[in-house]
């Protein structure tokens, strides 16, 4: 369709010489009022301005709608590749987070559970460390202090302080393993450079380790003191009997079994001390069973009054040299003689010049005499204990006045009991 729209406004006439040439397409006519007129083929259209635009709008309308749902069909598929690709990406991000928050959280499990297997394999240590220092504890308590045993004199004042051995036992807290962990609950409070919970556990387990280290320590010097004081007395015992020329190599009576060495630990300190400690209680023990049977003790009660000592004397009878084979302690009648050791009694009874006489073997060759007594309390054959009464002092036999007379004899050969007497002033303190 085509046509000649004419102006809204009006439009002068127009003078030609020359007529208007006839056809068939439409001329432009004069118009006298204001609006809009289409000719087409010999007919004419008049519209209003409203109704001109109106019309005007809306093919403008049809066409962009035409247009853009051209454009929607034509790139339709591209929009929704670009929006499906944006909610996948999205997704995709969302998953990565996702993802990544449970490896946080299985990061901070796995590091929890290392850190609760961490704190129970030290738990355990301690544990282990605490049955070993209470074992320890036991072995020291089962070792008898050497200066107990009545062998030889107890030290006094600032001696007997510095002998006196460190305590073992420490006021540190107990472990007891419990459910969950330690027995212990950890404080709430808020600790810089990890959890609050395990911070105060590592601090409970220093304070805990640091406390079994001092008991260990003590121990150990407590341990280290039982030694020395051991292996003094078995140096001052194994002096003292040396001296006295008696055989000191001769095994103990009724012990034995068979031979199986002994494997310590090299590494644990405390084994072998342990070891060194338990010879030398053995060695002292051993000489202080054989002290058991040495005549080192006084005969009689309160202090001593010596009348005549041992070797060569003028004879109260005679008046002419003699050899006197012991010592004669003066005192009264009916004074309780004890003896000197332990040992067997092998004669009871009167003999010759020494009048009513008990004589006890103590072993090693070693034997005593008490003479001139008013009284026999053993039979032969008696076991006597140390300090047992064995009669009570007298002047029977050949002697002049109430008094003991002691002999030490050794494989039956007079020797002076003073040296006896004198180790054991020396052992027991006088």
């Amino acid at each position: 369709m085509s046509g000649y729209i004419a102006s809204q406004l009006p439009q002068p006439q127009r003078h030609s010489r020359y007529p208007a040439e006839p056809g068939p397409r439409a001329t432009w006519r004069t118009a006298t009022t204001a609006g809009y007129t289409i000719a087409h083929a010999g007919r004419q259209i008049r519209f209003g301005p409203v109704a001109f635009w109106i019309a005007v709008g809306t093919v403008v309308v049809m066409a962009g709608w035409s247009v853009a749902t051209a454009t929607y069909f034509a790139f339709r598929d591209d929009v929704l590749k670009g929006l499906l690709a944006r909610e996948a990406e999205q997704q995709f991000a969302y998953e990565d987070r996702i993802a990544e928050l449970r490896a946080q959280i299985d990061r901070t499990t796995s590091r929890h559970l290392l850190d609760q297997e961490q704190f129970e394999r030290k738990l355990d240590e301690l544990l282990r460390r605490q049955a070993a220092l209470e074992s320890r504890s036991s072995a020291l308590s089962g070792i008898a202090d050497p200066t107990a045993t009545g062998s030889i004199r107890a030290p006094r004042g600032a001696a007997a302080a510095a002998a006196k051995p460190s305590p073992v036992i420490d006021t540190s807290p107990t472990l007891q393993r419990t459910d969950h962990g330690a027995a212990f609950q950890p404080s709430r409070a808020p600790a810089a450079g990890g959890s609050p919970k395990y911070t105060d556990l590592e601090a409970k387990f220093a304070r805990i380790e640091g406390s079994l280290d001092r008991v260990e320590r003590r121990q150990t010097v407590a341990l280290h003191q039982i030694e020395d004081r051991y292996a003094s007395k078995a140096r001052q015992l194994h002096g003292v009997l040396a001296g006295l020329g008696l055989k000191l190599n001769a095994p103990p009576p009724a012990i034995g079994g068979p031979f199986v060495p002994a494997h310590l630990d090299e590494a644990n300190g405390f084994e072998r001390a342990l070891a060194r400690v338990n010879t030398a209680r053995a060695q002292a023990d051993q000489l202080s069973r054989t002290l058991v049977f040495v005549p080192v003790r006084k005969p009689v009660g309160g202090e001593i009054d010596l009348s005549s000592p041992f070797g060569v004397r003028v004879d109260p009878f005679l008046r002419v040299p003699a050899m006197h084979t012991g010592l004669d302690f003066r005192g009264d009648a009916g004074e309780p003689i004890h003896a000197t050791a332990a040992g067997t009694v092998t004669s009871a009874g009167w003999s010759g010049g020494y009048g009513k006489m008990v004589e006890v073997d103590h072993g090693n060759g070693l034997s005593t005499r008490y003479g001139h007594l008013s009284q026999i309390n053993v039979d032969v054959g008696d076991k006597i204990r140390i300090g047992q009464v064995v009669g009570r002092m007298g002047s029977t036999g050949r002697s002049t006045g109430p008094h003991l007379h002691y002999e030490t004899r050794i494989d039956g050969e007079a020797v002076d009991p003073q040296r006896f007497l004198s180790a054991g002033a020396k052992l027991f303190g006088g």
